[in-house]
């Protein structure tokens, strides 16, 4: 099992269900969210309308309450009544809560210090397929009060936090999806923050807003000479064994690697293929 939906993924409120077409529309895959963005008293009315919804599957996340909370075991039941594959778990800090959810492919929010201490053993579990981390909610277990500095940059705690993710999930193979950017007015600041996430290698970036898909999209979209150059390298790896030169560069495995990656990127951000700037989810 592999993560393969592209790069901007949009979180829906569950007991939105006008929005969950629109927001599937603007982005590469929509996160039908019954936790943090649906109240208390709307979350049977959120699993309802996830239970009517009729998603492409393989461009849906439904995201669900934590384990052992009194809400999971209702997620779940709802969830069982679509084709929905693909889980977003909530506030995971054991590997073994992924169990829970055999048959589903798993995306681990490790957002609490538990959780991303346990990054590592959570991203070896068969089903996990990515992880995400989440800076509010881990400097709110930490007893912090916000996660950036004045100027918007993350605190230190924040970005230890989003290495040690992004390493549990590249050393079982497994993709890492950077979290979101709460200013939706701060469209520098959120590609700044994409541009570092594509370069470091995650395989997308969360998202709140539609105007923030277009954005992201752009940050990971490879430039045209960025391609010409990542195919030039990989058909010039034909035939060759180990180490070669190209363009007066040494060409060697991580090298190449790295060109297929950008390759496999374009594939994923096409101009045309979303809408990039509609509001309304």
């Amino acid at each position: 099992m592999t993560f393969d939906m592209g790069p901007a993924l949009l979180f829906c409120p569950g007991d939105r269900p006008g929005r969950f077409g629109t927001a599937l529309e603007r982005a590469d895959a929509v996160i039908i969210d019954l936790e943090d963005a649906v109240a208390p008293t709307a979350k049977e009315a959120a699993r309802q309308a996830l239970m009517a919804s009729r998603l492409d599957p393989l461009r849906t996340i439904v995201r669900v309450n934590p384990v052992g909370s009194d809400e999971f075991e209702h997620d779940l039941l709802a969830l069982s009544a679509t084709e929905y594959t693909t889980v977003m778990l909530s506030k995971v800090t054991a590997g073994s809560q992924a169990v829970a959810l055999a048959g589903y492919q798993v995306i681990a929010l490790c957002e609490t210090a538990a959780g991303v201490l346990a990054a590592p053993h959570i991203a070896a579990e068969p089903n996990v397929v990515a992880l995400m981390w989440g800076a509010e909610d881990l400097v709110a277990s930490l007893g912090g009060t916000t996660s950036r500095h004045p100027d918007g940059r993350f605190r230190d705690i924040a970005r230890y936090a989003r290495a040690s993710v992004q390493l549990a999930a590249g050393a079982q193979g497994k993709a890492a999806i950077d979290t979101v950017h709460l200013v939706i007015d701060d469209l520098d600041g959120l590609l700044a923050e994409a541009t570092d996430a594509v370069a470091s290698g995650f395989a997308a970036t969360a998202c709140i807003h539609p105007a923030q898909v277009g954005v992201i999209r752009a940050a990971y979209r490879p430039t045209h000479a960025e391609v010409e150059r990542a195919h030039a390298i990989v058909e010039a790896s034909k035939g060759t064994h180990g180490v070669f030169v190209y363009d007066g560069r040494m060409i060697d495995s991580p090298v190449l690697r790295q060109a297929e990656a950008l390759l496999r990127r374009e594939h994923h951000t096409e101009p045309g293929s979303t809408s990039d700037s509609s509001p309304g989810a």
